[in-house]
């Protein structure tokens, strides 16, 4: 009874059943020996061992009334009769004796996916989807339900439908990385480290700087993007505006790659060629929507240190507005960082004159002007170097004038003019 008690309630991993299946398996041993109970599902035999040994006190009073004439002779003792042997209550009981019992398997352990492999970022399925669903791809756009919270389980944000493009950093690195990994309908618990979702910035009022987040979410559809070309003017320009927004999230989280990405994309969404026509006033806040986001992939791609791709961009603005500050401000300081200041300072002077008041132009052409003097006074002492120390050339006679050289080029080139007229009057005479 005690090998059989132990298999109904009391093997590890039996907590992890559902409450109904657990109260099932302690009926037997709390009604007794009720041979119409039926088996739990799971647990073979022992069952019937539990029945045979609950009929032990029966048997044995019906042999203490047998006629003891019956008994076979002394000689015979040592040899026990085979029906005795074959008693099925005989048979359980050596067999429960003998036998240990083989313990159930242990629940398989809560899995999750390392999505990296550095430990940093894993997922953990909660709720499967539902059979032959799908995994969303690289630009569909996608719904989920979202609930993120820290680490000590303090909810900061709860969204029931976040759409974004997947791949297109609409969101934070956790989501775009994890998301592709679920199916329709599934809902996961992913664990990310401070470096994909908020960094060391945090977000303030709720999220910490280089704080941990965990995010349970649920993946509710998965459709695909927008055809560019058949989007008319306002769906451009709202489209163009989400990416804007999303580039300048990731800029004020210093995130300048992202950020570059966002506003490349909201570009793209602009100048991408359209089927359907747009008035002209949609077509002047797609202009002005693409200043904007020149200028500010001009921004990230300074903070990146790729002069190259900054100045193009700068130029870029300035072919559509030659008086945009902000496109010559930050022309003259991509100049200036590369070391050509005789470019950057006429630049500057005209954004300051566009805006005489501006104190951030005032103070950076303060500082190149005097980067440039320095400049020239390090060339010119490297030329000095060059031609050799002027205080070791030899000194000037002083008997000779300051005109004295002069004249006598003068001299020289007076004497080959007339060289050159005598001969010309010679030839004039032979022809």
């Amino acid at each position: 009874m005690g090998g059989a008690k132990g298999r109904g309630g009391g093997e590890p991993g039996a907590s992890s059943r559902p409450p109904s299946n657990m109260a099932s398996c302690a009926e037997p041993s709390a009604m007794g020996p009720e041979p119409t109970t039926p088996p739990p599902v799971g647990v073979p035999p022992l069952e019937d061992f539990e029945v045979l040994d609950g009929m032990e006190d029966a048997e044995g009073e019906e042999e203490e009334e047998e006629d003891p004439s019956e008994l076979q002779p002394l000689e015979d003792m040592g040899q026990p009769p085979l029906e005795e042997t074959e008693q099925p209550g005989a048979l359980a009981r050596e067999f429960l004796a003998t036998m240990e019992p083989e313990p159930e398997p242990a629940p398989a352990p809560e899995e999750w996916l390392d999505i990296l492999g550095n430990g940093l970022l894993r997922k953990k399925t909660l709720v499967p989807g539902p059979p032959g669903s799908s995994r969303p791809t690289k630009g569909q756009v996608v719904t989920v339900q979202l609930q993120m919270s820290l680490e000590n389980g303090t909810r900061v944000q709860e969204e029931p439908e976040l759409v974004f493009t997947l791949g297109d950093c609409d969101v934070i690195q956790a989501l775009d990385l994890s998301v592709p990994l679920m199916d329709v309908g599934e809902t996961a618990m992913v664990t990310a480290d401070s470096k994909y979702c908020y960094g060391p910035q945090g977000r303030s009022p709720y999220i910490p700087p280089h704080a941990a987040l965990c995010l349970e979410v649920t993946l509710k559809t998965a459709v695909d993007g927008p055809d560019l070309e058949m989007l008319t003017g306002q769906e451009r320009v709202a489209l163009a505006n989400r990416k804007r927004e999303c580039g300048n999230a990731h800029y004020q989280r210093a995130d300048f790659v992202l950020a570059a990405n966002s506003y490349d994309l909201a570009i793209k969404a602009i100048t991408s060629s359209a089927k359907v026509d747009m008035t002209f006033e949609e077509e002047e806040q797609l202009l002005q929507l693409k200043v904007k986001c020149l200028n500010n992939l001009a921004a990230s791609q300074l903070k990146l240190d790729h002069y190259r791709a900054a100045l193009r961009s700068c130029s870029l603005v300035l072919e559509h507005q030659p008086d945009n500050i902000k496109a010559l401000f930050r022309k003259g300081k991509v100049l200036a960082q590369q070391g050509e200041y005789s470019e950057a300072i006429p630049i500057l002077r005209a954004a300051l004159k566009l805006e005489p008041s501006n104190k951030t132009i005032h103070a950076e052409l303060s500082k190149l002007v005097k980067k440039h003097a320095a400049q020239r006074s390090t060339e010119t002492a490297l030329y000095r170097k060059m031609l050799g120390n002027p205080s070791r050339l030899p000194a000037k006679c002083p008997g000779k004038g300051a005109w004295s050289i002069p004249w006598k080029w003068l001299f020289g080139a007076t004497a080959v003019a007339l060289g050159g007229v005598a001969l010309s009057v010679v030839i004039a005479a032979r022809n």
